[in-house]
C-alpha cells in the first residue's frame, strides 16, 4: 500500500499538484492512524493532507480511483437470479445465437455468470491497442475507445438485442425479459468501467514511473495555449513584472539627465554670468510617451489584450496620457472605466461587458469610428498602438484610415501575436497593414508583451 500511495503522489505532482515530502509523510501518518478498510475516511485522509488548493481537488478526485478501484458494485450472476424454466429457455436461446457469432461466445459467457476481465485479458488487449505507447491523460478516452472495439462491446450490444429478441419468439415473458436485459446492461457497463478503469490506471501509472517533464516559463507560453491555472498564474505575475519595467524605466530617466551638452539652453541660463557658460545644461533624452490603444478583444485575442491593458496601466506613472479602446466589430472607449477603478478589476468589466461574438471582427470599421469620434486623442505626441491578429473577417481594412492616423500621429505600431509567416492567409489584411505601421512587434507570449512595451516606454 505504501508504494501505490507513493505512485498515486507522483502521478498527482506530474498532473500539476504541488505537493512537498512533508506533506507526504503527513499523507503516511494519516493512513497510518486512519486504516484503509473504509474508502471515505481513506480517501477524505490523503485529500486533507496533500490538497491545499480547491482547484487541485478535481485532479484528486480524478486520480484516486485510478490508483485504489472505482468501488463500483459487483458484477451479477445472471441465470444464478432465474427460474429453472427461464434459465433453460436462456441457455437454449443462447446456444442458438451463439451459432451465429461464434467470435463472441467467451465475452457473452463473462456477461452471463458476471466476471469481469482477468489481467491477462486487460493486458493483452491493452498491448494491441497501444496502451503502453500512450503519452498522457488526454489520450485516456482514445484508447478506451480503442480496448472496447478489441473486447467487441459495441457487437455485445447487439447481441443483446438478438437475445431478447429470441427470447420473446421462445415465449418468455416481458417481466423476466426486462429482469435479463438489466443484468446484462449492467455487467456490460461494469465491463466497460473495468477497460475505463484499465486504461486510466495504466496512464497514471506510466505518469508516476516517468520523470516529471519541467514546466515551461510562463512568460514563454503562447497566449492561445494557455489553460485557466496559468492564466491566473500570469495575472499575478504582472504586478511584478510592471515593477521590474518601472524600475528600468526610471533608471533610463536617471541616465537621460547626463545627455549630451544643450549650448542653447546652457547660452540662456548663463546670460545672468555675462555668456560664461558657469552652469551646464543637458539635453532632456526621455519623454514620457501619449498612448492610444486600440485592442481586438476577440476570442482569439482576448488574453493577448487583457495583458496589455493591465500591463500598460500598472505603469501609469511611465505614461503621460493612456486613451483605451477595446472592438470586435466596431470600437468602444474604455478609458473612463480605468480611470475609475484598479486595473485588474477595471480589465473583469471591460471583458464581462464587451463579449467576444463569431466571425465578425472589423477593424477596418473600428478605425472609421475612431476616426469620426475620437480624433482629438491623437496629434503629434501620440504613439497609436493596435493589437490585433490583421484577420478582418473579409471587411474592408480601411488602409486610408490607417495611413492617416499614422501622418497625425508620432508612429503607428502594431502588436500582432502571429508570425509574419502567417500574415495574408485565409482572412488576414496583416501584409497589407504592416508597410503602413511604423513598426511592428510579435507578442505571442508574455515575454515578448513585456519587451515591446519597455521598448516603447523607451523610446517615449
Amino acid at each position: 500500500m505504501d508504494k501505490r500511495m507513493v505512485d498515486f503522489i507522483r502521478a498527482l505532482r506530474a498532473a500539476g499538484v504541488r505537493i512537498s515530502l512533508a506533506e507526504t509523510q503527513d499523507a503516511m501518518y494519516g493512513v497510518e492512524n486512519v486504516g484503509v478498510g473504509d474508502r471515505k475516511f481513506f480517501s477524505s485522509t490523503l485529500k486533507a493532507t496533500l490538497v491545499k488548493e480547491m482547484r487541485d481537488q478535481q485532479t484528486f478526485e480524478y486520480f484516486f480511483p485510478l490508483f485504489f478501484g472505482s468501488g463500483q458494485p459487483p458484477m451479477q450472476d445472471i441465470p444464478g437470479n432465474l427460474s429453472s424454466e427461464d434459465q433453460k429457455t436462456l441457455r437454449e436461446a443462447l446456444q442458438s445465437l451463439m451459432g451465429n457469432m461464434q467470435a463472441l461466445r467467451d465475452l457473452l459467457n463473462q456477461l452471463m455468470q458476471g466476471q469481469r476481465f482477468s489481467q491477462d485479458q486487460l493486458d493483452q488487449m491493452g498491448q494491441q491497442s497501444g496502451v503502453p505507447q500512450a503519452g498522457d491523460m488526454s489520450q485516456r478516452q482514445w484508447f478506451e475507445r480503442r480496448m472496447n472495439r478489441q473486447a467487441g462491446m459495441q457487437q455485445l450490444q447487439e447481441m443483446i438485442e438478438q437475445l431478447m429478441q429470441q427470447l420473446e419468439e421462445m415465449g418468455m415473458s416481458a417481466e423476466a425479459r426486462q429482469e435479463i436485459r438489466e443484468m446484462m446492461e449492467q455487467n456490460a457497463e461494469g465491463l466497460s468501467e473495468q477497460i475505463s478503469q484499465y486504461v486510466g490506471a495504466s496512464l497514471a501509472q506510466q505518469m508516476a514511473d516517468s520523470e516529471p517533464k519541467p514546466k515551461p516559463d510562463l512568460l514563454d507560453v503562447p497566449f492561445d495555449h494557455l489553460g485557466q491555472d496559468e492564466a491566473d498564474a500570469i495575472r499575478d505575475e504582472i504586478k511584478r513584472l510592471a515593477a521590474r519595467l518601472r524600475s528600468r524605466a526610471s533608471l533610463r530617466q536617471k541616465k537621460s539627465k547626463d545627455g549630451s551638452p544643450d549650448p542653447r539652453k546652457t547660452m540662456r541660463s548663463n546670460m545672468r554670468y555675462g555668456g560664461i557658460p558657469i552652469e551646464i545644461k543637458y539635453k532632456t533624452r526621455h519623454v514620457k510617451p501619449c498612448l492610444v490603444l486600440i485592442c481586438d478583444i476577440s476570442t482569439s485575442m482576448r488574453y493577448c489584450a487583457e495583458f496589455l491593458l493591465t500591463l500598460i496601466y500598472e505603469l501609469q506613472d511611465q505614461v503621460a496620457r493612456t486613451n483605451s479602446f477595446v472592438f470586435i466589430n466596431d470600437l468602444t472607449d474604455i478609458s473612463m472605466v480605468f480611470n475609475e477603478e484598479q486595473p485588474r478589476d477595471a480589465i473583469g468589466h471591460v471583458l464581462t461587458d464587451n463579449r467576444p461574438g463569431y466571425y465578425n471582427t472589423d477593424l477596418g470599421n473600428s478605425l472609421n469610428t475612431l476616426c469620426e469620434d475620437h480624433m482629438s486623442c491623437v496629434d503629434h505626441r501620440t504613439t497609436i498602438i493596435i493589437l490585433g491578429d490583421g484577420r478582418n473577417n473579409y471587411n474592408d481594412p480601411r488602409l486610408d484610415l490607417a495611413q492617416d492616423l499614422k501622418r497625425r500621429a508620432r508612429r503607428l505600431i502594431w502588436f500582432n501575436p502571429e508570425s509574419p509567416g502567417q500574415w495574408g492567409s485565409a482572412d488576414s489584411d496583416m501584409h497589407r497593414y504592416a508597410p503602413l505601421a511604423s513598426d511592428v512587434f510579435k507578442v505571442s507570449n508574455l515575454r515578448e508583451l513585456a519587451a515591446a512595451v519597455d521598448q516603447i516606454l523607451s523610446n517615449g
